[in-house]
């Protein structure tokens, strides 16, 4: 079955961590072995893989941090914003030289998506991997008068901070809101058409963003607060928002996100599967009282390997798995496909309506 994954930082791992994602995924972590760092020689993700698990579709991302408000330490810190938009441009040109070798396609509008489709369902093996270009992260953006710009380069949704602070808005792991640029970027978001995603943002600026912003709205790769408890993940009540304002919500498959209490470097992921995924989504789908709203958006590889995942995935292939095990909950074949892509679809036809 087709998967649209809702996040995935390909660029970033193909020039940040200087990965070959051409390689077989054996081979990628055989040339990794021995290398210092958390998640090198346990990789999930590389394009013969999507190709295995039939991930044809997804949400990548350009992901630039300034040294003195990223909290993350994978990340190469930048130390001023026109750096950050210099390192963007570069994780841009990596999408577009792989656009122009026909290995992904660039995917800005509804007859884009619609043709992209048609040309995997009649033979995917011949048809690029479909990707929409989001930014995680603002700062690369220099002021909100950039945001034209970026759009004209493809870019399609913009999540205005990650972990930490970003010069518009406080993210992860920090209390506070918009920053004074904040708002002027959400406005000329939703004047241009741009989406905007809420994962990330700190409790406050949720609020924020979502009474100020009109436009469409996503959480590309967000669990829920009620069933692991950190400020990472959305609340209830923030979930309720969401549905209301027509949102999608892809479900993370980071180990910390699914299992309570999870100590990075220390808990094996032994204690926890993929049925914990499922428990997300399932969560999402009760307070929506339907399966509209519930998605995919795995964050594979984004900073962690096989050493915080679910212990029952070896590689982003095993996404499939969990339509078997939503099936065991009672899940349709109709809710199912609705999970596994037709809710993003929809999201996105609606969005560029």
């Amino acid at each position: 079955m087709l998967i649209f994954d809702a996040h995935l930082d390909l660029a970033w791992n193909a020039i940040d961590w200087n990965r070959d994602l051409f390689l077989p995924l054996h081979d990628l972590r055989r040339r990794e072995q021995g290398m210092p760092g958390k998640g090198r020689g346990r990789g999930t993700v590389t394009f013969p893989e999507m190709r295995k698990g039939e991930v044809g579709i997804g949400i990548a991302t350009l992901l630039a941090r300034l040294a003195n408000f990223t909290t993350t330490p994978s990340i190469q810190p930048l130390n001023h914003m026109p750096a950050a938009y210099a390192h963007a441009h570069g994780q841009l040109a990596y999408y577009k030289v792989l656009t122009q070798m026909g290995v992904l396609r660039l995917l800005r509008t509804r007859a884009d998506l619609d043709a992209h489709l048609e040309a995997w369902n009649h033979d995917a093996s011949k048809t690029p991997l479909g990707f929409i270009l989001s930014m995680e992260g603002a700062d690369p953006i220099l002021s909100p008068a950039q945001v034209e710009y970026w759009w004209n380069e493809g870019l399609r949704i913009i999540g205005p901070a990650h972990y930490g602070v970003s010069p518009y808005a406080h993210g992860t792991g920090t209390e506070g809101g918009l920053l004074p640029p904040g708002p002027d970027l959400l406005r000329e978001m939703e004047r241009v058409g741009m989406i905007l995603d809420v994962t990330h943002l700190s409790d406050q600026c949720f609020d924020e963003a979502l009474d100020l912003f009109r436009g469409p709205v996503l959480a590309s790769h967000h669990n829920c607060r009620a069933l692991v408890p950190h400020q990472r993940q959305l609340t209830d009540d923030q979930i309720r928002r969401l549905i209301e304002r027509k949102a999608v919500i892809g479900a993370a498959l980071d180990a910390w996100m699914l299992y309570p209490g999870w100590i990075r470097g220390e808990t094996s992921p032994e204690v926890v599967g993929l049925e914990a995924v499922v428990d997300h989504i399932d969560h999402v789908c009760q307070l929506a009282g339907n399966a509209r709203h519930a998605a995919i958006g795995s964050d594979l590889d984004g900073g962690f390997g096989t050493e915080q995942t679910p212990r029952d995935l070896d590689s982003i292939a095993d996404l499939q798995r969990l339509a078997g095990l939503l099936r065991r909950r009672g899940y349709s074949d109709d809710d199912v496909q609705g999970i596994f892509h037709g809710n993003w679809i929809r999201f996105f036809r609606e969005a560029w309506s």
